[in-house]
C-alpha cells in the first residue's frame, strides 16, 4: 500500500456525494483492502449501502435521516453522533481501513452533534497510507483546508425542484 493517505472532501448541494465516496470504497475492496463508511446522518436500514454486501466494506449507521426535517436534537442524537466520530478516529488509526468515510459528517458538524475540531483531529491522527473521505454538504472551511481533493458538486438541475423525492435504489 502506497503510504500517502490523503484527505477527501465531496460537499455541496449536489447529488453523488455518498455516492462517490462508495466508488472510491468498491475500488479499493476490489485492490483487497478494506473500507469503513460510518454514516452521521443516516438511519440503519434505509439506505441500499445499509444491504450492500461487498467482501471488506463495513457499514455502521450512527444517526437519524429525520433530524435534517426537525429542530429537535436529542441527547441520544449527540451520543450517536459523538460513537460514529468515535468509532471513524479509531479506525482512521488503527489501520485496518484503507478508506474511512465519515459520511454526511458536515451535515451531523452544522446540526451541532461533533465539533469541527474534533472530526479534524480524528482525521490527523489517521495511519499512514489510510484515505479519509469527508461527505456531506456544508463543508466547514476546515474540513476544506486539510483535505487533498475538495469537490462541491453542484445541483443545476434536480427531480426534487419537480415535487420528486428520493427514490429507493437510486437516490437512497
Amino acid at each position: 500500500m502506497d503510504e500517502l493517505g490523503l484527505v477527501h472532501v465531496y460537499t455541496g448541494d449536489g447529488k453523488g456525494k455518498t455516492t462517490a465516496a462508495l466508488g472510491m470504497c468498491a475500488r479499493a475492496v476490489g485492490h483487497g483492502y478494506r473500507a469503513l463508511l460510518v454514516q452521521f446522518m443516516k438511519t440503519a436500514g434505509t439506505y441500499g449501502e445499509n444491504f450492500l454486501s461487498l467482501p471488506g466494506l463495513d457499514v455502521v449507521a450512527s444517526g437519524h435521516d429525520c433530524l435534517v426535517f426537525s429542530n429537535e436534537i436529542t441527547p441520544a442524537d449527540r451520543d450517536k453522533a459523538v460513537e460514529g466520530l468515535r468509532l471513524a478516529a479509531e479506525a482512521l488509526s488503527s489501520g485496518k481501513y484503507r478508506i474511512v468515510v465519515l459520511d454526511e459528517v458536515s451535515v451531523a458538524i452544522k446540526f451541532g452533534l461533533v465539533r469541527t475540531d474534533e472530526v479534524v483531529e480524528a482525521i490527523g491522527g489517521r495511519k499512514p497510507g489510510v484515505e479519509a473521505v469527508i461527505t456531506g454538504r456544508y463543508a466547514p472551511p476546515e474540513l476544506m483546508e486539510i483535505a487533498d481533493y475538495v469537490t462541491d458538486m453542484r445541483a443545476l438541475k434536480h427531480p426534487y425542484q419537480k415535487g420528486i423525492t428520493s427514490r429507493k435504489g437510486v437516490d437512497r
